[in-house]
């Protein structure tokens, strides 16, 4: 039988113990007492509570053969008071229970053993709805959050933190209290603006597992999600609130949600016209497109000028040599990367004025929210005028039946040809074994889609099917969706290297989370055997109640 059970039961022989105030000095710390460690910073958060409000539960010990008492419960408000003291030895003027402290002596040792089994057994952290509604008192009762933090001897932070629910609806908290949500999910209704909204979906989250990126689309489903959206990302927050737009702010999610979606619409309209026509300057004409890439239908249909490239001065060639060494081994400094971008530019070339007067652009909004120009398009009517003053060549993209019967044969044998694409292709895969950057960049630039139809290297990784027939309540992530069915369609060499020079300048992080995205898609749905797939689903921590919410819909409709 434990000395806790044994001391319930015989509680009622036991004479009430006294509570004598006792000098700090003739306490210490018993060996009973099972917590011999103790938290500084929290012990120092709840001298802070001593020194403002006092001390408000006595200790319990015992005392030894000489005189002096041990602490059998209560050691942490024990080391609070000694901190307390020793930071401000003036405290015991305004609390004098500091100077002799209660301390509850038990009548022998048994007893003392069951007050410390007890004390810190059934010790109870507070509940955090209870602590959000008491931490809520505080503040409306004038309390600041410092005040609030020593009081409960918390940090600031996470007082913070509670304070940011306060705000809830009640029935929020009970549901909280109760255990029907958990903390996570109740942070998800800071989100709601409307209470009876609010309500009705408590009702559909209590008891289940909801993530909170699906509750936070039912408390505002007409919300725009700023971080995510490439409209909100190219307008900017602070121009779509000062055009009146109203937003609510995730408390949770560092993130905002934006109410007036005509409104950030009509701005996102008006900005690209606006930056379209900066960048068209010299240009025949300039046409914009509210997608996030070009299709392939579009840019068929138009001839191209392509820029004039430039060249560079033997000094400005070893220097480009010299910096691009540097930024292959990851060395290159920001002054270094600025000039190396200088001389790129040098060797890009541009075009003239004459191109630019037949020509035109077409200007877009990438899903990073950033203005890009597809330029040198050649309309069909402007065609003729462009080949006449020499900026573009005719057919250029086709190849009719004329032009391949007038191709002159070629003085070599077929197997000679062969074999030098052969020691062609070998060199320049010799030469990528010295460049895995490169080669890095180029793999994920294959497997983003944006390459278009052609493959970059001899694999084609096949997306798995990772969708089901109903997607109603499915949480899907827009990085794991067939790049093939929304790439960019057929390119042809030069669309292409403006495609991979584009694709490189969004950075190694970009590229790195491409890489993972596209070899991701592959992981297929094993058959018979799963062992090896379940202990992957384990290691990376996944959850299908986290992308995936049962409804009648998903769950009883599929045949």
């Amino acid at each position: 039988m434990s000395n806790v059970t044994a001391f319930a039961r015989d509680a009622r022989a036991i004479e009430a113990p006294g509570i004598e105030a006792l000098p700090l000095s003739d306490l210490y710390l018993s060996d009973m007492n099972p917590r011999q460690e103790a938290d500084p910073e929290g012990i120092a958060l709840l001298a802070d509570s001593i020194a403002m409000i006092g001390l408000i539960q006595s200790l319990a010990g015992l005392r030894d053969p000489q005189g002096k008492v041990g602490i059998v419960a209560g050691g942490r408000r024990w080391r609070a008071i000694k901190l307390a003291l020793e930071r401000d030895p003036e405290l015991v003027a305004h609390r004098p229970e500091l100077a002799f402290v209660p301390v509850r002596l038990a009548p022998d040792e048994a007893t003392a053993r069951a007050w410390a089994a007890v004390e810190n057994t059934a010790r109870e952290d507070l509940h955090p709805a209870d602590e959000i509604r008491a931490y809520g008192r505080m503040r409306d009762g004038g309390a600041d959050v410092p005040t609030i933090a020593r009081t409960f001897g918390a940090t600031e932070a996470h007082v913070y933190r509670r304070l940011a629910l306060a705000a809830l609806p009640a029935p929020v908290l009970d549901a909280l209290k109760a255990g029907e949500i958990t903390l996570g999910v109740a942070k998800a209704f800071t989100v709601a603006d409307d209470e009876a909204l609010a309500l009705s979906v408590l009702e559909q989250a209590r008891g289940r597992e909801m993530s909170e990126h699906r509750l936070k689309q039912l408390l505002q489903p007409e919300a725009i999600n700023a971080a995510g959206d490439r409209r909100a990302r190219f307008v900017g927050i602070d121009a779509y609130r000062a055009a009146g737009g109203r937003m609510t702010a995730d408390l949770f999610a560092d993130t905002a949600l934006l109410q007036d979606g005509e409104l950030l619409a009509r701005l996102f309209a008006e900005k690209l016209t606006a930056e379209a026509a900066t960048a068209a300057e010299g240009w025949k004409w300039v046409e914009t497109v509210d997608a996030s890439w070009i299709d392939y239908q579009t840019t068929a249909a138009l001839g191209r000028v392509y820029p004039v490239e430039g060249e560079l001065t033997e000094e400005q060639a070893e220097r480009f040599d010299e910096l691009a060494e540097l930024a292959e081994a990851d060395v290159l400094d920001e002054d270094g990367q600025a000039e190396l971008d200088a001389l790129q530019a040098i060797l890009d070339g541009g075009f003239t004025d004459e191109q630019k007067a037949h020509a035109g652009i077409i200007a877009y909004v990438s899903n990073e929210g950033e203005l890009r120009l597809h330029q040198g398009l050649v309309r069909p009517e402007d065609t003729a005028a462009a080949v006449e003053a020499g900026v573009m060549q005719e057919n250029r993209h086709t190849i009719g039946s004329s032009a391949k019967d007038s191709k002159p044969k070629s003085p070599y044998s077929g197997a000679l040809v062969e074999d030098m694409r052969a020691v062609r292709l070998h060199a320049v895969q010799a030469a990528l074994l010295a460049k895995p950057e490169l080669v890095l960049d180029l793999l994920a630039f294959g497997l983003s889609g944006e390459s278009g139809n052609d493959r970059v290297f001899g694999i084609r990784p096949e997306t798995a099917r990772n969708c089901p027939s109903v997607t109603d309540g499915l949480d899907g992530d827009p990085r794991l969706a067939d790049p093939e069915r929304t790439g960019s369609g057929w390119l042809d060499d030069d669309e292409r290297l403006l495609a991979f020079r584009t694709f490189i300048e969004k950075g190694k992080k970009h590229r790195n989370a491409t890489i993972t995205a596209g070899i991701a898609r592959t992981l297929p749905y094993p058959g018979i055997r799963d062992g090896f797939f379940a202990a992957i689903e384990d290691m990376a921590g996944a959850d299908p109640r986290k992308v995936w919410t049962p409804t009648a819909e998903n769950f009883l409709s599929p045949a």
